[in-house]
């Protein structure tokens, strides 16, 4: 390696220094089990990949990814790749300094803050208040940089590739301490004491108590803030908002938004148009369109627009609707880049039930339509139905009910779409509902805000990270209250400060300052406290900690409006009359004219919850519309280390892919688990193996593998059961993908009828447990004992005692014999793992 060249940051060379890489992975592994070993390890692996002329930048990603190629053997590799990666982040930010002084490096870190924040302000990267109304000198030495040990590799390269605020080189200008404090910076603009609410949101934001969501990282703190996640539009039925909405879709696009588009007003393929005497093309070219739209805006530079469609599916035109995410057919009559959701009244569920006919008609003749719900949607669809079998109407067909619920889910299986939602229990049970009907949800399914031509509704997410409220096996209800109250706060001040594209959706925000407070983690904490996903344990604890969450947000919601004013839309709204969301309960049981199977007692965490107190504040005013919203959080969960809202563990072990590459990801908490039982070193090779899925170890107890089930390997029933007892609590909707391994339809169509049957607002992605698995490559396999089956390469376990034996490595540049010309067979030993086997391309 003495010829090697390394390529510098200002292009020159300079030769490969061993000791200094050796010093820098042993820094990295300090501290850990058997460091001085990991750091040997680690790297004479590295060492292995170089090349002459290899760049610095290159050198450090080769030691974090030999140190996350070794993760499933122990995941301490994973604390040294994020030590790694820290490493790069803090000598781009802060330049040279002292490595082996703790205290030194914090200081440096400290006292840089402020210069960041004056050069970003300079370069007009950051609001010029950013500098002015705060104290920089208090907030430097509020930063802990302690904290960065908190973090897995894929929380902090989450944050370097999409948040982290970049220079024009496209370097990064903060650490992990600094985004955060840009973040919490950005949320108390407005404040009184500006200063001391930063350091509240940082603290919990820094410990992962809670965390904001994607817009918000990205652009709190900049000139133009646009800090909303979720925008819901509905499109009318004239060319003009046509034209209206694709350009909006592209603007908020821009702005880092996902969109909820209801379409269902589109007049049907063949309607009449009385302007020109012509007839319509129907919904789907303006829906391709649409899409073509949100697949030329790149969002935040990182990834395509993302957009669904919502359909309620009595419009005549719903087959096409269904078929947009085909892959067969015509490209011009296809969605290739959004998303569909079907939007489902209580009236058609019946329907399926009974075995009744369903009719579809063209929205332009049963316009008021669209605006009912509940009884009142009942009542005219029927109504409707008899002028249809009278000749009264023009345009309209019927199937069986059954029939179309079974296309929906056979679409759902095959494409992952259409999504399932109910229009009725999100109308019914909304306590916002007095502005309008609710037409549509949002990109991903939780929230539930009305939408009409003059408001594009707005919803500002964050989430409680419920994992780190775990205390000595228990859930810390004082800490999840304060978190509660402080990220509330957090969520209210992101509505004045937020910069928004369009005057539809600022009007939205402002009267209805609707915010969504989610949760993530939820697996994690089961897990922690010994309970499976299936167990009654794990249920009543959704219960009790979305009852908590609820209470404490409401509460604190009406202590800021007694502050600061209500939302201008309260009177007349669900709040005004002293409800909460527990009490729409009964509203949409009486709709239905059914009792819903579900537990509806309440079983609070804490003996003081008093309802009756809540319903007598939020009638004297609110200041949020709405507080809660549990979404998927697929980015945040991944900074914060935990499983993403309420999912399962999706596997044990596997892989992910992702911007920053590829890497193994492990659930620490069955590591800590197989330790105690002095398990894990026996069992890991056998988990890679089986991709994540402890069931058929043998070694493994029962009680673990009970708690530790896969995600295709839960019942789905549980799905059901814990997102709907948290709806009872959520005043919005619940973002809940589905894991299935049963392929049966009528299961299927069972399985989303209990759904509906316990209240859920909304469902999400299906997923479909694979019928074949593909080939393992960094795995051991032996197919004959797995299979028992022998192929032709038994031939190459036939011993043939070589004649000669001929040390290896040879170089033969023509074919070696014998003295009597009978070729020579070599016996070439390799290594037991082939991939410490460096063999040449064409080698077999």
């Amino acid at each position: 390696f003495m010829s090697i060249m390394i390529t510098k940051r200002d292009g020159t060379q300079e030769a490969f220094d061993a000791d200094r890489i050796n010093k820098s992975i042993e820094r990295a592994c300090f501290g850990l089990t058997d460091g001085l070993s990991k750091a040997v390890q680690i790297a004479s692996e590295t060492r292995l990949t170089l090349y002459d002329g290899i760049t610095e930048e290159e050198l450090d990603q080769a030691t974090i990814n030999t140190a996350l190629q070794n993760v499933h053997q122990d995941l301490e590799f994973d604390t040294i790749a994020t030590r790694l990666l820290l490493k790069t982040i803090y000598k781009k930010v802060l330049g040279d300094f002292s490595k082996d002084d703790a205290e030194d490096f914090a200081r440096i870190h400290r006292e840089h803050f402020p210069e960041y924040i004056s050069a970003a302000v300079e370069d007009k990267l950051l609001d010029p208040r950013m500098k002015s109304v705060f104290n920089l000198e208090e907030l430097s030495e509020a930063l802990d940089i302690s904290r960065d040990g908190l973090y897995k590799y894929s929380g902090v390269s989450t944050m370097l590739d999409r948040y982290f605020t970049k220079g024009g080189n496209r370097e990064p200008l903060e650490t992990p301490q600094y985004f955060w404090m840009r973040v919490a910076m950005g949320m108390s603009l407005n404040e009184e004491s500006p200063t001391e609410w930063a350091k509240n949101f940082y603290n919990k934001m820094s410990r992962l108590e809670y965390l904001s969501a994607g817009s918000t990282n990205l652009g709190a703190g900049t000139p133009n803030p646009r800090l909303s996640n979720c925008y819901l539009m509905e499109i009318q039925d004239d060319m003009e908002h046509i034209g209206k909405t694709v350009s909006d879709v592209l603007l908020l696009s821009k702005a880092t938004g996902g969109i909820g588009l209801s379409v269902t007003k589109l007049r049907a393929s063949g309607s009449i148009l009385k302007t020109s005497n012509t007839v319509s093309s129907g919904p789907v070219p303006f829906l391709h369109m649409i899409d073509s739209a949100i697949r030329a805006v790149q969002r935040g530079g990182k990834k395509k627009g993302a957009l669904c469609f919502y359909m309620e599916n009595w419009h005549i035109d719903f087959q096409d609707f269904l078929d947009l995410k085909q892959n067969a057919g015509d490209d011009y009559r296809r969605a290739r880049t959004a998303n569909i959701a079907v939007y489902l009244s209580d009236e058609f569920m019946k329907r399926v039930h009974a075995g009744d006919d369903w009719y579809l008609f063209d929205p332009n003749e049963v316009k008021d339509l669209v605006e009912l719900y509940g009884q009142d949607f009942s009542k005219r669809y029927a109504h409707y139905a008899q002028m249809a079998e009278e000749g009264k109407i023009k345009m309209w067909s019927k199937m069986p009910a059954r029939q179309q619920y079974k296309n929906i889910l056979v679409s759902l299986q095959t494409t992952s779409h259409p999504w399932l939602t109910w229009k009725d229990a999100i109308n019914v049970r909304a306590l916002n509902n007095n502005t309008g009907t609710i037409h549509a949800s949002n990109l991903c399914t939780e929230v539930t805000l009305p939408q009409n031509r003059d408001n594009i509704a707005v919803c500002n997410l964050l989430s409680i990270n419920l994992a780190r409220h775990v205390r000595a096996g228990q859930i810390d209800w004082h800490l999840l209250e304060e978190s509660v109250r402080i990220s509330l706060r957090q969520l209210d001040n992101l509505v004045d400060i937020n910069k928004l594209p369009l005057k539809e959706a600022i009007k939205a925000d402002i009267e209805n300052r609707a915010v969504g407070m989610g949760l993530m983690g939820f697996s994690d904490t089961i897990e922690m406290l010994g309970f499976s996903y299936e167990d009654k344990e794990a249920h009543d604890l959704s219960d009790k900690v979305f009852e908590f969450i609820s209470y404490m947000a409401i509460d604190e919601s009406a202590n800021i409006a007694a502050e600061k004013g209500s939302y201008p839309n309260f009177k007349g709204s669900g709040w005004s009359k002293g409800m909460v969301p527990i009490d729409t309960l009964e509203l949409l049981q009486k709709e239905r004219g059914t009792d819903m199977p579900l537990v509806k007692e309440s079983t609070p965490a804490i003996p003081n919850l008093d309802w009756s107190l809540v319903r007598e504040k939020v009638k004297r005013g609110m200041r949020n519309a709405t507080v809660m919203a549990v979404a998927p959080n697929a980015n945040i969960g991944l900074v914060a280390g935990v499983t993403p809202g309420i999912d399962p563990r999706f596997a044990q072990m596997f892989s992910r892919n992702k911007l920053s590459g590829k890497y193994l990801e492990i659930n620490p908490n069955l590591v800590a688990d197989l330790k105690k039982e002095n398990l894990w070193e026996a069992v890991r090779e056998q988990i890679l193996t089986n991709r994540g899925d402890i069931a058929e170890i043998p070694a493994i107890p029962d009680h673990i593998k009970r708690i530790y089930k896969t995600s295709f390997s839960v019942s789905p029933l549980a799905y059901v059961e814990v997102a709907a007892r948290a709806q009872k609590w959520v005043d919005q909707a619940i973002s809940r993908n589905m894991y299935l391994d049963v392929r049966d339809i009528d299961e299927v169509m069972n399985i989303y009828s209990t759904a509906w049957d316990k209240g859920l607002k909304t469902t999400y992605y299906l997923h479909m447990k694979p019928r074949h698995n593909a080939e393992q490559s960094t795995t051991k396999v032996n197919k004959q004992d797995i299979t028992g089956k022998r192929g032709f390469a038994v031939l190459s376990s036939i011993k043939v005692e070589p004649k000669v034996e001929i040390p290896v490595p040879v170089l033969a540049t023509e074919p070696l014999k014998q003295a009597d010309s009978s070729p020579v067979v070599l016996k070439v030993h390799l290594p037991e793992d082939p991939q410490d086997a460096l063999l040449c391309e064409g080698c077999q």
